[in-house]
């Protein structure tokens, strides 16, 4: 018969049923010799009733005493695995304590919230031993652990989840959109430029850059790929913004050290043998002293006026010769220090500084942000001066971490499989002259024999071209309409641009061999420009139009070569250099992001 007021987990528990084993056989068989048998029950129902309340008030005796047992054993009975009590355990061999006599009305009504109270306490020590028993987490640092910490983690002593800051930062091309990017507080300027090369879908080939652009200072720097993004714009005015854009020159010292610092321009502390390993070495070393020394226009703290003065740059700092060209340090004067600074290039010099020539530059204090009267401007002959000035400058500031800088892409391709390395452009000179009219395929390596074997590709393109639009073709342009119009889908050719423009974009985007962009002529509306990049100096060459039994070509050298398209002209002359004083290598692209 089920017990109204007593739950069942009593009924199962270990040591209930060890209670109910101590009870006498009158307490435990209700039809035993003291009680009455089921037809006399069923005779007198009035004892049928007293019958029920005595077994209920011994019922509730057996839970108190269940209740007593349970608070002196729960600290000295072991647990099994599964975190219960062992139903083993030799029982206490004291008598039974004697409750006191309370009369029958008061047993029934104290019995429901003890047997609440009980229950809870057995699930609070159940809980505490499984929590004992499980094992500790070592610590992964034990060296890190004070002499009266144990090497092992407790809850306590693990740091809270702390979410990872984050910062919306604006990034602008070149064509005037923009992207507005969510980035992390420790996003590094090369991180930033690989996510918007996957997002503008662009060819990552390292040579991408994030531009630190001030226009109303009228400077504008490359961002050195280690440099925190967000530790970056925290300096930068209002005004100011990042642009993305090509920079094929970050590197370019490292590539072609020897032809880059002119003799004249650097003294060394230490005799050196001249070779490209030793140069290397002594630009990176903190404990060798590089100098480079010559002229350059300085403007004046607060004036207008410029003068020309005798500067050498050392580790320390840059400084002017107040005597001449003499090094002593009497007559050296300290113009800016290289910590907390860096170097600009200087946008519109002549127009905003009333600057001598227009290849300035500007060392800016990192804590000027709209004030002019604190920039140390300067002021080279030509750009080759310009850009080796500028280049000493980072290679004295950051040394062996711009070399890690320039390391770092090319490790990483070397890692990758052949098959996850980003499709190159064929800008990078990766295309070959093929023969393909025997059985099998060879490389033309002779120059003469590929220009004849690429005009003959060209008349024949020509040819299927023609025999294709008299068969009735789908195209809906003229062949002849087709190759002056094909080349406007390439991003080598910037349409309509200035001559200023195209060189404006050719120095921003890096002065070195092979960087190249077409562009309309603006004095013949039928001509094309190609504009050139050739020992950080700047080229134009004019691509005139001729005809040929009644069809136009295209030529750089006055009809000897001769392509249906711009896009043939282009892919000849970047495998063979012609008439130009190099091949095509590089091309000046602008993202839309």
């Amino acid at each position: 018969m089920a017990l109204a007021g007593c739950p069942d987990s009593f009924l199962h528990h270990p040591y209930y049923q060890d209670k109910v084993e101590q009870t006498p056989r009158s307490q435990q068989d209700p039809a035993g010799p003291g009680l009455p048998t089921q037809s006399d029950r069923l005779a007198n129902h009035q004892e049928d009733d007293v019958d029920l309340e005595a077994l209920v008030n011994d019922m509730n005796a057996s839970l108190e005493s269940l209740y007593s047992a349970c608070s002196m054993q729960s600290d000295t009975v072991p647990l099994l695995q599964n975190g219960q009590h062992a139903r083993s355990q030799p029982r206490a061999s004291g008598p039974r304590s004697v409750q006191p006599q309370v009369s029958p009305r008061q047993r029934v009504q104290r019995s429901q919230p003890v047997h609440i109270l009980a229950v809870r306490r057995l699930q609070e020590e159940d809980q505490q031993f499984r929590t004992s028993s499980l094992p500790a987490i070592p610590n992964p640092f034990p060296e890190l652990c004070g002499p009266g910490s144990p090497p092992v983690l407790t809850p306590g002593s693990l740091p809270p989840s702390q979410a990872a800051a984050k910062q919306d930062v604006k990034v602008f091309s070149e064509d005037g959109t923009s992207k507005v990017v969510e980035i992390l507080a420790d996003m590094t300027a090369r991180d930033l430029c690989q996510l918007l090369v996957y997002k503008s879908h662009c060819v990552d080939d390292n040579s991408w850059t994030l531009v630190e652009h001030h226009p109303h200072l009228g400077l504008e720097r490359c961002l050195e790929d280690h440099e925190l993004v967000v530790q970056v714009e925290s300096t930068m005015a209002n005004e100011s913004k990042f642009l993305f854009r090509k920079n094929y020159a970050k590197y370019e010292f490292f590539k072609n050290p020897m032809n880059f610092f002119p003799e004249q321009m650097v003294t060394w502390c230490q005799q050196s043998n001249g070779s490209q390993t030793q140069l290397l070495q002594n630009f990176l070393n903190s404990s060798s002293c590089p100098e480079i020394q010559g002229f350059l226009h300085v403007k004046e703290l607060g004036k207008k006026s410029w003068k020309k003065l005798y500067v050498c740059l050392r580790r320390s700092g840059l400084y002017c010769s107040t005597k001449g060209t003499s090094k002593e340090p009497r007559h050296l004067q300290l113009l800016a220090d290289l910590e907390d600074s860096n170097i600009f290039s200087l946008i519109a010099g002549r127009k905003q500084y009333s600057a001598p020539t227009d290849h300035g530059l500007c060392i800016k204090p990192n804590k000027v942000r709209n004030e002019t009267k604190e920039l140390r401007l300067l002021c080279a002959e030509d750009e080759q001066t310009r850009t080796c000035w500028m280049t000493a400058f980072r290679l004295l500031k950051y040394g062996m971490l711009l070399y890690q800088n320039y390391r770092i892409p090319q490790q990483r391709k070397a890692l990758l499989s052949p098959f996850s390395t980003p499709v190159r452009s064929v800008s990078e000179n990766s295309l070959v002259a093929m023969d393909f009219s025997g059985q099998t395929g060879r490389v033309i390596e002779n120059p003469a024999e590929a220009q004849s074997a690429a005009l003959e590709e060209g008349h024949a393109w020509r040819k299927r071209s023609t025999r294709m639009n008299i068969l009735g073709s789908q195209s809906p342009l003229h062949p002849s309409t087709l190759s002056t119009v094909i080349h406007r889908t390439q991003h080598w050719f910037h349409g309509r641009i200035s001559r200023e423009e195209s060189h404006r974009i050719i120095k921003q985007q890096g002065l070195v061999d092979g960087l190249f962009l077409l562009r309309d002529s603006q004095s013949n509306p039928k001509a094309f420009v190609l504009t050139l990049c050739h020992h950080q100096k700047i080229k134009n060459f004019q691509i005139l139009p001729c005809e040929d039994d009644g069809q136009t070509f295209f030529s750089l050298d006055d009809g000897n070569t001769k392509f249906s398209d711009l896009i043939q002209l282009v892919d000849f002359y970047q495998l063979n250099k012609g008439v130009l004083p190099c091949k095509l290598k590089h091309h000046c692209i602008r993202v839309a992001l």
